[in-house]
Parts: structure tokens; C-alpha cells; sequence
């Protein structure tokens, strides 16, 4: 057993009888004094640096090389480097010039300029060209003949100087200066007069032959006396066709501008009673809702404007009903969709990209199509149990009427297939697929939408996604909401939906669509799978 026994500046350690500390670390007997002070040590001291002999023979100084100058850590003295010295090719291009005087430059730098101007003639003239006075800056010119010296100008051009250039004295006769002076000017006026007269005789002829000219070509390629001939033959309009159908429909069908501070778009709209109530999509006027900055124009096919309010908007199937204060309207026919059948013509009205009146013609392609499109803001999904069309539907067309032969509205246009995006991240076009809500499910909005300003529909309380496991498909539960109309039925995150309200349920916008189309407190019967286990179930549905 250890003891330690401490008093200010020492530690002291014994061993007690029962220690079992081995006998090397215990203190010599007779021993109780401190440890005595450790001798002085010598200063350290590196040990001398190994080199290997090849790292010296690569990396140390040159033989014969002295010590470096200067050692390390001492301070440099400040000097000039030395100069090379310049090459003699470009001393004997920049250098100053033999004739320089003393070899330098000529004045030398620094030197003050004499700011008088200098006397050195010209530099191509020479005085050996006195024989040719055109060269000679200093003789006087003319229009005229040509300069002679006469001696008139004795002290700039001598006669002696004269004599040796041409060995001869240069004749003793002075042309007057008037003459030639006078000379040109009459050839100059005489000129002038002349080439007027011929530029207007030259323009006098060239326009005679210009009109003689233009007015044969107007006679050869034009007629006063033509008329054409006209067939008051009837196009060929039977009733049911596409113009007789666009000419009762088509003043039913507006045009919707929404204009806020922000943006502006243009949608489509249809007149469905004579109080001026006009049924659109939700996400045409969704931009001007609860917004006093906002402006709502609709715009019929006599091209009369006025502004409307809107009456009700409902988000889950994407119907809005508008109200214009026009008594006299035309009001469109609305026909029953659940007659419809794939391959029956129909004819799609409305303004895309602001283009008012446009009719585009297709068939019916598809009927009960579960569609999920972007809402207005683009985030959360809008489900349509729509009918499909290879009638042309574009941006604008949104709200428009989608018409059977018949003239009677079977559908609100709503959506086209923009394209879908591959798992790479390209995008595929699509052409010749939109989308139409049927007028069945949408006038039964409209009126809920008058009378209240809402509509109601079923609600199953839960979330989910379209499941796939092998050949089995259906609606895969994510998210049951605790105490809801599925969580009631006894249905739980997970279960997949394979039928519902006697229908084959193969994906969850089926599901979506199927459940809108009942009121709140509506029963349908479920069939599903927990597991491998297969059950049924009635869900009543809740309030959306």
C-alpha cells in the first residue's frame, strides 16, 4: 500500500507493509533525505553533419570556390551593378552619329535650344535646277505660260547663275501679266457656258425618251379596260359543319385578358346563361383573385369589351365562373359528355396567344383520362378526368369551348400535352394531345360556384403515388391523415388501392379523379392490399 504525504514544495512517497511495489522503485534503506541536485550537464552541442558523398558531389559548392560572400547575416553594402558593355551592333544603330561633334550627340542633353528657326532650304530643292522654275519654291506663278526668269528678281535668282545653267543670257522681254489673266478668264467663262448648254440639252433629251419609254411599258403591262369574272356559285355549308358550327357558337365564346402589376395573360371563356355568367378555368383569372389592383377585360366576337368580376373559383378542378354586365349575349348550348364516344368530331374555340375566334378540328381520342397538371402557382398538382383531343389546344385556349357536331359544348378545354422529360434530362415534344374537362362535371361545378361561390367535393384524407410490382398496379398510400375519411375505414400508410366504387384502380390519379366526382358523405367500397393480404373496406369521404 502507497502513502503520499505533501507538504508545501515537496512530495514525498513511502511504502507501507503490504505494498506490492517491486523493490527497484523503493528509496535505499536509511535514505529520507531529499534527491540530491543533478550534476551540472554541458551544453548541447549538434552532433556534425553526415553528408553522403554523393549528395555533396551534386549539391556542394564548385572545387576551388572560396567561402560565400558575404556570410550569412551579414549586411550588404549598396552598390551599383556593373554595366555590360553595349553591343556593337546596337551602339552603331542608337548611337549618335560620326558627325557629331566629340562623339556625343549634337546638342548635347541639356542642352538649351536656340528657339530661332532655321535658314535650310527645302529639302528637294537644289540649287542646280534653276533651269526649271516649276522646282523653284521662291518664283512667282501664274495661270499663263510657263515661268521665265527675265531678271526680274536680281537678288534671288542672279543672271549669272542663269548663264551657266543654260550658256546663254535669257531673252531681254517681259510677258505682261495681265494678258494671260485675261485669257483665262474668258476660256474659263466661255467653258462654263458651254457645258451648261450641253447638260441641258443632254437632261432635255434624256427625259423625252424616259417618258416615250415609261408611258409604252405602262401601256404594254397595264389595261384601264380589264375586269375580271365572278362565280356567285355558294360555298358548300351543309348544317353541321365546321363554319356553320363556328358561326352559332362562336359569339358565345370570349376572350379573357387578366392584367395585374406584374403580369398579363390572356385565356378563353364561354357564356353559359343570359345573367351574364361566363364559365372559364380557374387558372386564367387565379393571377386577378382577391387583388384590387387587378383588371379583368373579356373581349366578345364583335370585338365589344367590358370588365368582369369573378363569382367563384374552385382550384380542385380548375373551373372559375366570371360576370359580365351585358344583357344582350349570345349564350352557348350545353351538351351531355357522357354521350361522347372516341372518334367523334369536335371542334375546339377560343383565343391562343390572344388570337380571338381561332377554331381548330380534331376527334375525340380519349375518354376518362386521369390528367394531373401544375396549378396556378405551379407547385401542387390539379387532377382532370378529362376528355382527350387531337384538336390543336395552345396557351390561350385555356377556358374555351370544345364542341361536338352538334354545336353543343361537351367540354372547357383546359391543358396540351407540352412533352415529357426522359430520365437523361431530355425533353420530348408531343403534338395533337389536349385536354378537355367534360361539360357534365363542369356545369355541376358552375352552378355550386353561382349559388354559393364554392364548390364541395369528396375527400379520401390521404396522399399517395402510382405503385408498380410486377403485373400489379395501383394506388400506394404515403400518407394516411390520423382521423380522416381513409384512417376511419381502417385503411394505413402503405395499403395499395386496387379498386374502388366498382372501378379498376391501375394509378393514384384514377384514384384522385374517381373520389372529386362524389359529394362529401358519399360511401364507395374499397379493395386493397396490406401485404400480401388482400381486403376490403367502405370509406365515407370527407370535405376537400
Amino acid at each position: 500500500m502507497v502513502h503520499a504525504e505533501s507538504r508545501p514544495g515537496e512530495l514525498r512517497v513511502t511504502t507501507g507493509p503490504g505494498s506490492s511495489q517491486p523493490p527497484d522503485y523503493r528509496r535505499p534503506d536509511g535514505v529520507a533525505g531529499s534527491f540530491a541536485p543533478r550534476p551540472p550537464q554541458p551544453a548541447y552541442s549538434p552532433p556534425p553533419a553526415t553528408v553522403a558523398p554523393d549528395d555533396e558531389q551534386v549539391y556542394g559548392r564548385p572545387a576551388g570556390s572560396g567561402p560565400f560572400a558575404p556570410p550569412a547575416g551579414a549586411r550588404l553594402v549598396p552598390r551599383h551593378s556593373d554595366r555590360p558593355a553595349v553591343p556593337p551592333v546596337i551602339a552603331e544603330a542608337f548611337g549618335p552619329s560620326p558627325a557629331a561633334k566629340g562623339g556625343g550627340f549634337e546638342p548635347a542633353p541639356g542642352t538649351r535650344l536656340d528657339p530661332r528657326l532655321g535658314r535650310e532650304e527645302s529639302h528637294w530643292w537644289k540649287p542646280g535646277a534653276l533651269h526649271d522654275p516649276w522646282r523653284d519654291p521662291r518664283s512667282p506663278y501664274w495661270l499663263g505660260r510657263g515661268a521665265v526668269f527675265v531678271g526680274t528678281r536680281p537678288e534671288q535668282l542672279p543672271a549669272e547663275a542663269d548663264q551657266e545653267q543654260d550658256g546663254a543670257a535669257a531673252p531681254d522681254e517681259e510677258a505682261p501679266a495681265a494678258e494671260p489673266r485675261a485669257r483665262a478668264g474668258r476660256f474659263g467663262l466661255s467653258a462654263l457656258v458651254l457645258a451648261l448648254v450641253v447638260a441641258l440639252l443632254a437632261g432635255g433629251v434624256g427625259g423625252l425618251v424616259g417618258y416615250f419609254a415609261a408611258d409604252r411599258a405602262q401601256q404594254v403591262l397595264h389595261r384601264s379596260n380589264v375586269s375580271l369574272s365572278q362565280v356567285n356559285t355558294a360555298a358548300n355549308r351543309p348544317p353541321g359543319s365546321v363554319a356553320d358550327i363556328a358561326k352559332r357558337v362562336g359569339p358565345a365564346v370570349v376572350s379573357i385578358a387578366v392584367k395585374t402589376p406584374e403580369e398579363y395573360g390572356v385565356g378563353s371563356g364561354v357564356v353559359i346563361d343570359k345573367d351574364g355568367d361566363v364559365l372559364t378555368n380557374n387558372h386564367v383569372v387565379a393571377a386577378a383573385a382577391g387583388r384590387a389592383d387587378a383588371t379583368i377585360t373579356v373581349t366578345f366576337s364583335n370585338e365589344d369589351t367590358t370588365r368582369a368580376r369573378i363569382v367563384g373559383r374552385d382550384p380542385i378542378s380548375d373551373l372559375a365562373v366570371l360576370n359580365v354586365p351585358v344583357d344582350r349575349l349570345t349564350v352557348a348550348s350545353l351538351g351531355n359528355s357522357d354521350k361522347l364516344a372516341v372518334g367523334d368530331p369536335v371542334v375546339a374555340i377560343g383565343s391562343p396567344l390572344g388570337l380571338e375566334g381561332t377554331v381548330t378540328t380534331g376527334i375525340v381520342s380519349a375518354l376518362g383520362r386521369p390528367v394531373a397538371v401544375p396549378d396556378e402557382t405551379g407547385n401542387s398538382q390539379v387532377y382532370l378526368d378529362a376528355i382527350q383531343t387531337d384538336a390543336a389546344i395552345n396557351p390561350g385556349n385555356s377556358g374555351g369551348a370544345l364542341v361536338d357536331a352538334q354545336g353543343a359544348v361537351v367540354g372547357i378545354n383546359s391543358a396540351a400535352a407540352l412533352g415529357t422529360k426522359s430520365g437523361s434530362g431530355s425533353t420530348t415534344s408531343t403534338s395533337g394531345i389536349g385536354f378537355a374537362i367534360p361539360i357534365n362535371y363542369a356545369r355541376d361545378i358552375a352552378q355550386q360556384l353561382i349559388r354559393t361561390g364554392r364548390a364541395r367535393h369528396g375527400s379520401l384524407d390521404a396522399q399517395g403515388r402510382t405503385a408498380t410490382a410486377g403485373l400489379q398496379q395501383g394506388a400506394y398510400l404515403e400518407q394516411v391523415l390520423p382521423r380522416g375519411a381513409a384512417a376511419n375505414a381502417g385503411l394505413r400508410n402503405g395499403d395499395v388501392i386496387v379498386a374502388a366504387d366498382g372501378h379498376a384502380i391501375i394509378g393514384y390519379d384514377q384514384l384522385v379523379v374517381l373520389v372529386q366526382r362524389h359529394r362529401p358523405g358519399d360511401r364507395i367500397a374499397v379493395t386493397f392490399y396490406r401485404g400480401s393480404a388482400k381486403r376490403t373496406t367502405t370509406v365515407t369521404l370527407d370535405s376537400a
